[in-house]
């Protein structure tokens, strides 16, 4: 459960503000994501090759 205490005469939005931050450093928007589209850790690996080359593309385009 999270917890954000709000000072008296804290400003609401600004209390929302924490929340969200606390929300999303828990990470579980990203985790029902993943749940709710199984994903074979084959191709967990496969996408991540795909990326890792794709990004290493992008860094010898930039030296050049």
């Amino acid at each position: 459960m999270i917890i954000v205490p709000v000072k008296e005469g804290e400003n609401i939005e600004r209390a929302l503000k924490k929340f969200k931050r606390k929300f999303e450093k828990t990470g579980a928007v990203r985790e029902l994501r993943a749940r709710k589209n199984f994903e074979k850790p084959s191709e967990k690996r496969r996408v991540a090759h795909e990326k890792a080359v794709y990004v290493q593309r992008l860094r010898l385009l930039e030296e050049q």
